[in-house]
């Protein structure tokens, strides 16, 4: 039997070579004995060294297989190290194309607002000139004692309906803001607040009233009121600002219109369902299981990023707590589904 052991420092083979030594000098030995019995131990000797050599021709294999699969395992540490730098690598410029889609989507929403705000604004400023001018007017009237009482009826109306407008237009201007501003704070943060869910819809859907009305598109909202969330509310305006200008880049035509919808109800204790839908084109079959992808886009030519809806599945799933299903046919619309928990976990409940 061969002998064991590592090879450093001393011979596998040594009581082999010791056995096989005997068995020459045993041969020698048996000059003069029986012809039969000396050409057996030869025999016997002879294989012992047939299989001594076939181990020793086995151990270096061995030893080159060693070597082989230690170079192995060497360029394969390699490989996984290079292949885990450039997977976190991948993942930091992929959170920098998350947060750059985010502030994109938060300068399109900085945008749409400043052209809102700009129509009560411009009313106000025109009111507030013309009441300037009349009261010039009547100043001129006065220093010339030249009032008449007609003159006097005609500015207190003019008065009456500019100072309407102005307080009118003021307030349009101020509840855009208020609702541009609570909305931009939820972008920018992860704050966790109470908020009513319906009030909130509307004013996410508020920020985005001037790319809707330019599409063209009707908005429907049915939302129990009093509905009170206690979460994460710039995760669900990131989340409906997406659904909402994925509709309108690839739901439909250029030149088309069409109805988007918001349901909100509660399906069970402590749960709600948010329904999202459109009716234009729809998502064709074979991108259906890739929309959540990572940078899968099919407008990548057209200012497509492919984020957008990983960016939902992503806050859905996270911040949300949620589930989310897509259901959609070719030319009959698209229609997701979120399923979220009206208290977050994490925190003390808060709802009553």
């Amino acid at each position: 039997m061969a002998a064991s052991g590592s090879g450093n420092g001393f011979n596998l083979f040594d009581a082999e070579e010791r056995v096989l030594a005997e068995a020459v000098t045993l041969c020698d030995r048996l000059g003069d004995a029986d012809p039969g019995l000396r050409r057996g131990v030869e025999t016997l000797a002879e294989a012992y060294r047939r299989s001594v050599r076939e181990q020793r021709r086995l151990v270096k294999v061995s030893d080159r297989l060693q070597h082989q699969l230690a170079s192995v395992n060497q360029e394969l540490a390699k490989r996984k190290a290079e292949a885990e730098e450039a997977l976190a690598r991948l993942k930091e410029a992929q959170e920098t194309l998350v947060q750059t889609e985010k502030l994109a989507s938060l300068g399109a929403l900085v945008g749409g607002v400043a052209h809102e705000i700009n129509t009560p604004v411009g009313i106000a400023l025109s009111c507030a000139s013309h009441l300037a001018d009349a009261t010039i007017h009547m100043r001129k009237l006065f220093e010339a004692d030249d009032i008449g009482v007609d003159d006097f009826e005609r500015y207190m109306e003019t008065a009456a309906d500019t100072t309407q407008l102005i307080l009118a237009n003021c307030e349009r201007a101020a509840a855009l803001i208020r609702s541009f501003k609570q909305v931009a704070v939820d972008r920018t943060s992860s704050e966790r607040r109470r908020f009513d869910l319906a009030s909130y819809i509307g004013e996410t859907l508020a920020s985005l009233k001037p790319r809707i009305r330019q599409a063209g598109h009707q908005v429907r909202i049915d939302c129990p009121p009093g509905l009170m969330v206690d979460g994460y509310p710039g995760a669900l305006s990131q989340v409906l600002t997406n659904f909402v200008m994925n509709s309108i880049v690839h739901g439909y035509d250029e030149d088309q219109s069409g109805q988007l919808s918001i349901t909100v109800d509660e399906p069970g204790p402590g749960q709600v369902r948010l329904v999202y839908a459109d009716d234009g084109r729809g998502i064709a079959e074979e991108h259906r299981t890739r929309i959540f992808d990572p940078f899968f886009t099919t407008r990548r030519g057209a200012g497509g990023t492919g984020l957008g809806l990983h960016i939902v599945y992503n806050l859905v799933t996270g911040p949300l707590e949620g589930q989310l299903s897509v259901d959609s046919e070719t030319d009959r619309g698209t229609r997701f589904t979120l399923v979220f928990p009206r208290q977050a976990s994490g925190g003390e409940p808060s709802l009553t």
